[in-house]
């Protein structure tokens, strides 16, 4: 049966990690069912002997430039509510690389100086990880444009606009960030852009600007470095390779 499940699951076009996640719930079903007596430890074992789907090779990511990111939070600029709204969670998504579920889940309490720097501390993402994340000066202005005209200073950061431009409810859906960043991405003619390619963009952006590949994963909270190589489309450089940079050739004797 388990393995009529994952034969439906490729049938699907999944990605192989999707499937695989899907066959680890079940593996770990399978696993706690044995433990409490619900199925003989002969079956469990078999469930988890079942192969997952092979993973080739991984699917290429979305990075938008130094000058579209510039465009997209210039496109969103404006006096208005919703322009203010907008703008600082743009600026969010690109410059502290917030996944959509902690943008929207954001509380105006986790935003607090810390070592002379604003920072939203504890931020609890996936998996249960928690990190504090640096938010820069740009960004933090973009913030308090938004939380002065909308009165917002406790809950949930960002909310809901009604049609007479009044602020209303105690947040916003995920899907609507979807909503937000397709407006202002296809106001600068760039076509299927999610919420997620600004948090790779945010990503590459520190790591070309010479931010080291440890402070990245901190900032982006992946719990493996290989995760955040993949966000930044890391590529072997043969043009100015690493192994070139330091001199040793200067401190050897001679052998002419």
């Amino acid at each position: 049966m388990v393995v009529r499940y994952r034969i439906h699951l490729e049938a699907r076009d999944l990605a192989a990690a999707t499937i695989n996640q899907r066959l680890a719930a079940v593996r770990r079903l399978a696993h706690e069912a044995a433990d409490s007596g619900l199925l003989s430890p002969e079956l469990a074992a078999c469930i988890q002997r079942v192969k997952g789907a092979k993973q080739l090779g991984h699917r290429s990511g979305n990075w938008l430039t130094l000058e579209q990111s510039a465009n997209l939070l210039n496109s969103a600029c404006g006096d208005g509510l919703r322009e203010r709204r907008d703008y600082a969670m743009l600026a969010m998504l690109l410059g502290c690389g917030l996944r959509r579920s902690e943008l929207v889940g954001l509380a105006i309490e986790k935003v607090e100086v810390r070592q002379g720097h604003w920072v939203i501390v504890d931020l609890v993402g996936k998996g249960g990880h928690i990190r504090t994340i640096p938010i820069p000066q740009w960004v933090k202005l973009g913030v308090d444009r938004w939380t002065t005209a909308s009165g917002v200073s406790t809950g949930r950061l960002f909310r809901a606009i009604g049609k007479n431009a009044t602020v209303h409810g105690d947040g916003l859906c995920e899907n609507a960030v979807w909503c937000i960043v397709g407006r202002y991405c296809g106001k600068i003619g760039l076509d299927n852009v999610a919420p997620h390619d600004l948090r790779r963009t945010c990503a590459k952006l520190c790591h070309a600007s010479g931010g080291e590949l440890e402070q990245i994963q901190f900032l982006l909270g992946h719990a493996s470095v290989q995760t955040t190589e993949r966000y930044l489309g890391c590529k072997q450089n043969l043009s100015s390779t690493v192994n070139d940079r330091f001199n040793i050739a200067s401190l050897l004797q001679s052998t002419d």
